[in-house]
C-alpha cells in the first residue's frame, strides 16, 4: 500500500505542476455548478432578452400627475423629480433599473430625499407590533415617509417573490448547462489524451521519467485543429484519446425545455410570446404589456404616489405608454385616416383608449351616436326631426325641416 501511495502521490503532484487539477476542476467536472447573484444572473441570454422587453416597455412611459377627477396636471413640481431623479441616474435609467431589480429580486425600495429620489439597497424591513413597517439600511432606521416598499406579492406581505428567488433552481440549472458548452468548446472541445503504460510507473526511474515528460510536452503542443504530431512510442506505450463526458445533445435538450420556464416566472409564456413575434409584432408587444407590463406599472404606480403624496392627497402619478408604438405604421395610417373621417378621438373615452390625450369638455365627455356626433340620451336625437352636416345653417331639431 505504501508503494500505490506513493506513486498515486507522485503522478498526483506531476498533474498539479502541469495544471491538469486546476482545468479539471475548472472545467464543470467536479465544480459546474453556477450560483445565481446580481452580477451572472443577466448572463442568460434568454433572461436578459425577456427582461429588457419588459423594462424597455416601462422605460418609454412617461410620467403625468392627475387630480382627482382624472384631469392632468401640468408641470406639478413631482414630475421635475421623477423626470431627473438624481446627478446619476436620468428619469427613463431609473425606471428601467427599478423594474429590473423589481423582476429579479421581487422588490425595490424607491428613496425619496428631498428633491432627489434613489433607490436603496440593503434594506431590512420589519413590522413593529402595531403592524407598522419599519426600514433599516445598515442599522440606521430610514423615516417610513421617505421610503417605500415595492413588492411583487407571492405569499409574503412582508417580502416580494422574484426570479432569483421563484426561479432559482431552474435558473441555476440553465446557467450550469450553459457554462458546461461554452466552457467545452471554448477549451476545445475538452480534448483529452490518455497515455497508457504497460510497464509499472517508478518514480525512481529517470529515464521513464523523462521519456513521459516529453510525451506530454508532444500532446500539450497540439494547439491548432489542422495540427498533426508524429509521436513514436516504444513497446508498452499507447496513447488514446478521451471522449468529453458532456453530452451535446443531453445538454440542450435539457436547455428546451427549461430555458422557457425561465419566463413563467417573469409573467409570460416564452411559447406563445416567441410565436407571436414570429407572426405578429404588434400581438406580442400587446401580450407582453396586458401579462406583464401593466400589473407593474400599477403597483409603480400606486406607491410613487404614496411616496410623493402620502395617502390623503388627492393627486396621482401615473405612467402612460402609447399603445401605438406597438403597432404597425400600416395601422397608425388608418387610425390616422380614421380620426381625419369620423373625429373618432372626439370622445374622450375613445381618446384614452388609443393613447391620445383627453379634452376634458363637455362636449367630448359626452357620448355620441354615428358620425352626426348627437348625443346619446338626447331626445332630439331620436326624433323624426333628427339631421346634421347638411351645412344650411338650420338649427338641429328644426321642425320646419
Amino acid at each position: 500500500m505504501r508503494i500505490r501511495d506513493r506513486v498515486s502521490n507522485y503522478l498526483y503532484k506531476q498533474a498539479e505542476k502541469r495544471g491538469a487539477i486546476v482545468d479539471i476542476y475548472n472545467n464543470a467536472i467536479r465544480y459546474g455548478g453556477r450560483y445565481v447573484n446580481d452580477e451572472n444572473i443577466l448572463e442568460s441570454s434568454d433572461v436578459y432578452e425577456l427582461m429588457q422587453d419588459i423594462s424597455n416597455q416601462i422605460m418609454l412611459a412617461d410620467y403625468i400627475v392627475e387630480d382627482e377627477h382624472g384631469n392632468e396636471v401640468k408641470n406639478h413640481w413631482a414630475l421635475k423629480t421623477l423626470r431627473n431623479p438624481n446627478n446619476y441616474l436620468t428619469g427613463s435609467e431609473f425606471k428601467k433599473l427599478m423594474t429590473n431589480i423589481y423582476l429579479l429580486q421581487g422588490e425595490v425600495f424607491p428613496v425619496l430625499d428631498g428633491d432627489r429620489l434613489h433607490l436603496a439597497t440593503n434594506v431590512y424591513p420589519e413590522l413593529d407590533d402595531r403592524l407598522i413597517e419599519h426600514y433599516k439600511i445598515n442599522g440606521e432606521e430610514i423615516p417610513c415617509s421617505m421610503i417605500r416598499h415595492i413588492k411583487n406579492i407571492g405569499t409574503n406581505h412582508l417580502q416580494g417573490a422574484g426570479l432569483m428567488q421563484l426561479g432559482k433552481n431552474t435558473l441555476e440549472g440553465v446557467m450550469s448547462a450553459e457554462k458546461v458548452l461554452t466552457d467545452k468548446y471554448k477549451k476545445g472541445g475538452l480534448l483529452a489524451f490518455l497515455l497508457q503504460l504497460d510497464a509499472h510507473i517508478n518514480p525512481q526511474n529517470g529515464a521513464q521519467s523523462r521519456l513521459i515528460k516529453k510525451i506530454l510536452d508532444q500532446l500539450e503542443k497540439i494547439d491548432e485543429s489542422r495540427s498533426v504530431k508524429m509521436i513514436p512510442l516504444g513497446k508498452g506505450y499507447k496513447i488514446e484519446t478521451l471522449e468529453s463526458p458532456i453530452d451535446d445533445q443531453k445538454t440542450l435538450a435539457f436547455l428546451n425545455v427549461y430555458k422557457k420556464d425561465l419566463g413563467k416566472f417573469l409573467g409570460i409564456n416564452v411559447d406563445t410570446y416567441t410565436a407571436l413575434i414570429k407572426s405578429d409584432l404588434e400581438k406580442a408587444m400587446m401580450y407582453l404589456h396586458n401579462k406583464a407590463v401593466k400589473p407593474i406599472i400599477r403597483n409603480f404606480e400606486d406607491h410613487l404616489s404614496l411616496l410623493f403624496f402620502g395617502r390623503d392627497s388627492k393627486f396621482r402619478i401615473k405612467l402612460k405608454i402609447n399603445i401605438l408604438d406597438f403597432v404597425s405604421y400600416s395601422t397608425k395610417t388608418n387610425i390616422g385616416y380614421n380620426i381625419v373621417r369620423t373625429g373618432i378621438t372626439s370622445p374622450d373615452n375613445v381618446a384614452e383608449m388609443l393613447g391620445f390625450p383627453k379634452q376634458n369638455t363637455p362636449e367630448t365627455q359626452a357620448i355620441y351616436i354615428s358620425n352626426d356626433l348627437s348625443k346619446i340620451g338626447d331626445k332630439k336625437a331620436t326624433d323624426d326631426s333628427l339631421k346634421g352636416g347638411d351645412g344650411n345653417g338650420q338649427e338641429e331639431g328644426n321642425e320646419d325641416t
